[in-house]
């Protein structure tokens, strides 16, 4: 018979008695962990945000968005193509499946390859040809419509579990649809003219306003219905490798 160290048996306090057939060694025993009622207060569990890095805010804490939901999820990103191409790797490398809806799917193939095409983690779709994907909680779904300045309404739509993030390079006669209706709206270095009409129909303060023709490449602000913060975007060495450095222009 091979010894186990420390085994409760060999000890004189460890309680005696016949095996368990079928349930293995007894483990070590050892004394309760309790806490008294005054100090469950000071227990705690640190968990930070569930979803994609998509950079870091102004106070260099890890922005996050939170693409996969039970509900659904609709954001408009009004930005460069770099920013949703690094959004789609990101969301992939979290587990989601991401499909990409392009006119345009020379710019996206070395992408997909990368990300690994026999896997099909990122796929590729004519616009208004992404099939029924059937997402759920164990499988969520992230769809990137990259489909011009005038997005046709898309054959399939945000679901729970299944999010959309609608490109646009400018703002857009389908813009004030989509502003409406999505949940998140991220908005890059704009025009001044852009900026206005953005203020206006996004509410925002006149600082914010004279911002945005300003901002930086790889900056976005993310606006919600309540709140609204920035992120700087920075490619990691792989993503630098295949798309690049941060740029607001394709």
């Amino acid at each position: 018979m091979i010894p186990v160290i420390g085994r409760p048996d060999e000890s004189e306090d460890a309680p005696r008695g016949p095996r368990r057939p079928g349930f293995g060694l007894r483990g070590p025993r050892h004394q309760r962990h309790s806490v008294a009622v005054e100090e469950l207060a000071a227990i705690g569990v640190p968990l930070g945000d569930d979803g994609v890095v998509i950079g870091t805010d102004a106070q260099k804490q890890p922005a996050v968005l939170g693409l996969s939901r039970r509900t659904a999820y609709d954001v408009l990103l009004i930005g460069g193509l770099w920013t949703a191409q690094v959004l789609a790797l990101r969301a992939a490398g979290t587990g989601a499946r991401v499909a990409v809806e392009t006119g345009r799917p020379h710019v996206w193939q070395p992408l997909v390859q990368a990300a690994g095409a026999e896997l099909q983690c990122i796929t590729l779709h004519e616009v208004g040809r992404v099939p029924s994907l059937g997402p759920s909680v164990s499988s969520p779904v992230v769809i990137i419509r990259d489909a011009g300045m005038k997005p046709p309404r898309g054959r399939v739509t945000s679901a729970p579990w299944q999010s959309v993030v609608t490109l646009l390079p400018y703002l857009s006669p389908a813009a004030p649809r989509l502003l409406q209706t999505s949940s998140l709206v991220g908005i890059q270095r704009v025009s001044p003219e852009e900026s206005g009409h953005l203020a206006r129909t996004m509410r925002l303060p006149r600082e914010e306003t004279e911002t945005l023709p300003t901002l930086g490449d790889g900056v976005t602000l993310w606006c919600t219905r309540k709140d609204r913060y920035y992120s700087l975007t920075q490619p990691t060495e792989a993503e630098a490798g295949l798309l690049g450095t941060a740029r607001r222009l394709d």
